[in-house]
């Protein structure tokens, strides 16, 4: 197999060594059968150095997620504190995406691994979970309630939902850079879905 491309985001030290290591294994030899082991030797380091990026083999396929819901609470604790709630969410979750047309095999290649296995479908919770408590942490400080309330909760989910809704339909039209769908779902949902017939393009390119 090829060399997994590089993404758009700069190059990376060791941990993105390990990234590609751990996918080529996964896909010539299985997710199962690959071992924390294997992906330290072909990236050339120790299995300690392996465990100071991730803590667990699966964690590979999720780095760059974890550290976008870091980049989440950093941008909305920076966010100027008069635009409206729903204008900086999409703000903000746009900002923190920076996936380009061109990375779109790479996280084909990690869907297909994550969809393929239960064991890292279940994983897949988790970390969505810690993506939604920064949306909620974020909404249930504007509306100045906790963050398990029922809005917080509500604002979170939905705009997980129609995050992962772009990002799925990005995955398989590949004609624009991800920030383009994230926006056209996250403007969509702001409105209320009112003026939907703006962003039904994004739908239906493949047909």
């Amino acid at each position: 197999m090829d060399e997994v491309p590089r993404r758009g985001r700069p190059p990376g030290t060791s941990g993105r060594e390990l990234e590609v290591a751990a996918l080529r294994l996964f896909t010539d030899l299985g997710y199962d059968e690959t071992t924390v082991e294997d992906i330290a030797a072909a990236a050339g380091v120790s299995r300690r150095t392996f465990f100071r990026y991730f803590d667990s083999k699966a964690a590979v396929l999720w780095g760059d997620f974890d550290a976008e819901v870091t980049e989440l609470r950093a941008a909305f604790d920076a966010i100027a504190p008069d635009v409206a709630m729903m204008q900086a969410i999409r703000q903000v979750v746009v900002g923190v995406n920076h996936y380009r047309a061109a990375d779109v095999p790479e996280l084909r290649l990690r869907m297909s691994l994550i969809a393929a296995h239960p064991g890292l479908a279940a994983e897949a919770l988790r970390h969505y979970d810690a993506w939604e408590r920064e949306v909620a942490r974020f909404a249930a400080t504007r509306l100045g309630v906790a963050a398990d309330e029922l809005y917080p909760l509500a604002i979170a989910r939905t705009t997980l939902a129609a995050a992962r809704a772009a990002f799925e339909r990005w995955a398989v039209l590949a004609d624009a850079d991800l920030p383009v769908y994230l926006d056209a779902a996250l403007a969509a949902l702001a409105d209320g879905f009112a003026n939907v017939s703006e962003t039904e393009r994004y739908g239906a390119r493949s047909r």
